[in-house]
């Protein structure tokens, strides 16, 4: 696979895919991205609450946000694998930043609802599920085959580094520059990617397929129908991520609610996630090779899902504080043993198809368990609907482990 430049050897091992320098300048711009997405997210979620005081309308703003990557990324995978990923990256980022503007100015002018909160959400979604299996799809072509491994724990670093930067400076700038500020922050940041993909050159692409795209996306699900390891991740992912993932969108709650810490506490608690999160892949990094996949994705979401339902009846920040670095710690060891599992069975041609599959369950189901929790929260307190959600998704992936010889012998 040609590359775009050439690896430089001075970067040590645990780094070792940010020596190839196409990938160096992707991984900074995403970077820089990802911290301004999490401003918005926390500014947003206390928006919704200021807006409504509802858990309710929380879940609901929650599934318009993410409910088209459940219709619309198995279409992106399609797309990315018949167009130019980085122009289709350009075009998705560009929506996003513009997006981003819009609600700033709707909530600079106090003239925001949540039904346009809720509409603007939907539409970065969009947006975003369009983004996923391109991205996921595109910088394999800047690392060397070797370095996948560590390409895939250093992109969890830059996530999860944004997930403690970005929740921690929402917070503060809520208070500073109030929640448009926060919004207007993410737009500015969408620059940084942009730039750096107006200077990536990546390698040419093979001619796009001339058969129709509903052939291609059919194409696609028999690949992962037809490899065992795959299907059954495939199923883990979409039942972790409808009954748990959806965990997130509830934080405002807890911290006001539960906890009464306000919105520092709010950007301390997702930092703490993300803290943990940045732990967890560099662990991955340093250890240059994930073995005995499938137990660490069984068993340490089963330790996950059991640090979520101790996270619901937690009612010290401290202790929650220390729930949510586990958490973090936890899901990103087993997301990142889920991805280096895909990406290294599958192969060039269909890897758009298959991100795009994982893309539709990890993002696009978790709306529906947030409406659903969302919903199970106005008849039962909303920590017991989440605990129950989250008890359930444990004895799920223990079965799974016990009765699925393809998980067990994944290393």
């Amino acid at each position: 696979m040609a590359l775009p430049g050439r690896r430089d050897p001075r970067f040590p091992p645990v780094v070792r895919a940010l020596a190839n320098p196409g990938f160096r300048l992707f991984w900074a711009g995403n970077f820089l991205s990802n911290i301004g997405t999490w401003m918005q997210n926390v500014a947003q979620g206390w928006l919704v609450l200021v807006l409504t005081n509802s858990a309710f309308w929380l879940g609901f703003v929650g599934f318009a946000a993410s409910i088209p990557f459940l219709f619309f990324t198995v279409f992106g995978g399609v797309i990315a694998d018949r167009v130019n990923k980085r122009r289709l990256l350009i075009i998705t980022q560009t929506a996003m930043m513009l997006l981003a503007f819009l609600l700033a100015a709707l909530a600079y002018w106090h003239i925001v609802t949540v039904w346009e909160v809720a509409a603007i959400a939907f539409l970065n979604g969009l947006a975003m599920a369009m983004n996923q299996p391109s991205y996921q799809a595109f910088w394999p072509h800047l690392v060397e085959r070797e370095d996948f491994t560590n390409a895939i724990a250093l992109n969890a670093v830059q996530f999860n580094s944004s997930r403690v930067i970005g929740p921690s400076l929402g917070g503060y700038a809520m208070v500073a520059l109030g929640m448009a500020g926060n919004f207007f922050l993410n737009g500015l940041s969408f620059l940084a990617l942009l730039l750096a993909l107006f200077r990536i050159r990546p390698p040419q692409q093979q001619p796009a397929p001339r058969e129709s795209i509903l052939a291609s996306l059919r194409a696609g699900l028999r690949y992962v129908r037809h490899h065992p390891q795959m299907y059954v991740l495939v199923w883990m992912i979409a039942i972790a991520s409808f009954m748990t993932m959806g965990f997130l969108t509830f934080i405002p709650y807890f911290a006001r609610d539960c906890l009464h810490v306000g919105e520092r506490g709010l950007g301390w608690l997702m930092a703490g996630s993300g803290a943990g999160s940045v732990l967890g892949a560099v662990t991955v990094a340093s250890a240059g090779v994930i073995r005995r996949r499938g137990a660490i994705i069984a068993l340490g979401s089963a330790l996950v899902m059991a640090d979520i339902i101790a996270f619901c009846y937690s009612r010290s920040f401290a202790l929650s504080e220390i729930l949510m670095i586990v958490e973090g710690y936890g899901m990103i060891l087993t997301i990142s043993a889920v991805s280096v599992a895909l990406q290294h069975l599958s192969s060039d041609e269909m890897r758009g198809r298959v991100m795009s599959i994982y893309g539709t369950c990890f993002l696009g189901l978790p709306p529906v368990g947030a409406l659903v929790a969302g919903e199970l929260s106005r008849h039962i307190p909303t920590s017991l609907a989440l605990a129950l959600m989250a008890g359930a998704c444990l004895v799920a992936f223990l079965a799974f482990y016990a009765f699925s010889r393809p998980l067990r012998e994944l290393d």
